[in-house]
């Protein structure tokens, strides 16, 4: 029988990975982006868990919003990494970050 339990330490470990990969990977923005939608998968099997264990759909209702956010966002962010790749070809971080002023 899979309990409460059992997701809420799934959604700690994935996001756990996804802080790590955060703080381990500075260099690639793709994975980067990767990483924060990691991050909101896993607080999202928190949300359908607790909303399914308590018989509650708001959480559900909330997985919808968080769903459509994210993808939004990468949407939003592919495209810029497109355009950063066709103006200067490259993606590194480090690159990117002398585009001030």
């Amino acid at each position: 029988m899979i309990t409460l339990a059992h997701f809420i330490v799934l959604g700690a470990v994935l996001f756990c990975i996804a802080v790590a990969s955060l703080f381990i990977n500075r260099k690639n923005v793709i994975v980067l982006l990767m990483s924060i939608e990691l991050m909101l998968l896993a607080v999202n099997i928190n949300f359908v868990a607790f909303s399914r264990f308590h018989g509650d759909p708001a959480g559900q209702v909330f997985v919808f919003f968080i769903l459509t956010v994210a993808a939004a966002e990468t949407a939003i962010g592919l495209a810029i990494l497109v355009l950063l790749f066709r103006n200067r070809s490259t993606i590194n971080i480090a690159q990117i970050d002398s585009m001030k002023g």
